[in-house]
């Protein structure tokens, strides 16, 4: 099992099935500090480097807030062009830098293999917020916390189940790390549904192949979801492409909407994204009249990541067995522990 206090959280990679069901345990122990029914200051006087270099709402939010949740303070850099990055300074000398002014250090990159780079100059541990098309591991891991909630309120496990990817799979870091994590479990069917063109790698599908896992390939939204337990979808990363004009061509090629849902899903078809959704017109993957389904579960899925981040910063920090000793109670009002 992964060894995580001082370790760098850089990709899906680094984890067994041992180390994962350690930060799910430690992401439960979590909940009650997440819903404002405790608190805990177990990092109090801790400081976490939160870099963004790409556009990031919830990600980064998260992060500060797991943080917050743990007693912590945060210090943040967001755009490349606010930092000294776009003066020409080396990712290397970055870290070394700013790794002396934290505890612990976030970062998101536009680049493939970035945060590893940084890595390398950083005295203190650094996690993966999402490094180009490569990889997101944190939200990978909320994901399968995710879907091992959700399927379970169904009396069912993670290994034998059948999850639908669909939408921009070739840019969708997301579902590259996911796959990864769901390779470790066995006998799990995939329908990887988008244009050619955005076809999930080659590399990812020899993974999930080399796993013993069936694939479905294919560019039909229809006819191709009826037996899924979980259905991903994904936003076309527009960022990505090499002009606006491209990434155009794919904007609303998939949508689901309720009634595509009811026609073509099981009741209990559990619906994910990792937001955000593009709520556009001509876009709209995931429409709004699905919001208050009770198998939509991106907004549950969004909160997860919540209990998965704080996991991190208390494995990788030392702190996952102090948490109840920092303790203290909720002075102000909040409905959280209700909802």
């Amino acid at each position: 099992m992964m060894q995580f206090e001082g370790s760098h959280i850089l990709s899906v990679n680094q984890l067994d099935l041992d180390s994962i069901n350690t930060i799910f345990n430690v992401a439960n122990k979590m909940t009650p500090y997440a819903l404002r029914e405790k608190r805990t200051n177990v990092l109090d006087g801790a400081i976490l480097g939160n870099l963004f270099f790409e556009p990031s709402t919830r990600t980064r939010v998260s992060f500060g807030c797991a943080f917050n949740l743990l007693g912590g303070h945060v210090r943040e850099t967001t755009g490349m062009a606010s930092s000294s990055l776009s003066k020409g300074e080396s990712l290397y000398d970055t870290a070394r830098v700013l790794s002396t002014y934290s505890d612990v250090i976030a970062m998101r990159h536009p680049d493939a293999y970035s945060v590893k780079e940084f890595s390398e100059g950083s005295r203190v541990p650094v996690i993966n917020g999402g490094d180009g098309p490569n990889e997101h591991p944190t939200q990978a891991l909320l994901d399968l916390f995710t879907i091992k909630k959700e399927l379970s309120h169904a009396g069912m496990g993670i290994d034998g189940m059948h999850i639908a990817m669909v939408g921009d799979l070739k840019y969708g870091r997301t579902v590259h790390s996911l796959s990864r994590l769901l390779c470790m479990h066995k006998d799990i069917k995939f329908t990887l549904i988008s244009p050619s063109e955005l076809a999930m790698p080659d590399y990812v599908i020899a993974d999930i192949e080399n796993a013993g896992h069936k694939i479905t390939i294919t560019e039909q939204l229809e006819g191709n979801l009826h037996q899924a337990d979980i259905l991903y979808l994904t936003r076309i990363q527009e960022e990505r492409f090499p002009s606006q004009e491209e990434a155009n061509k794919y904007r609303g090629k998939f949508r689901l909407n309720h009634n595509i849902y009811t026609q073509h899903c099981k009741s209990n078809t559990v619906i994910m994204h990792p937001l955000p959704r593009d709520s556009r017109a001509q876009a709209n993957e995931l429409d709004n009249d699905l919001n208050s389904h009770p198998s939509l579960a991106i907004f549950r899925q969004a909160d997860n990541g919540l209990l998965i981040r704080m996991a991190l910063f208390a494995l990788t920090l030392g702190v996952e067995n102090q948490l109840e000793k920092y303790e203290c109670p909720v002075n102000w009002y909040s409905r959280k522990a209700d909802r």
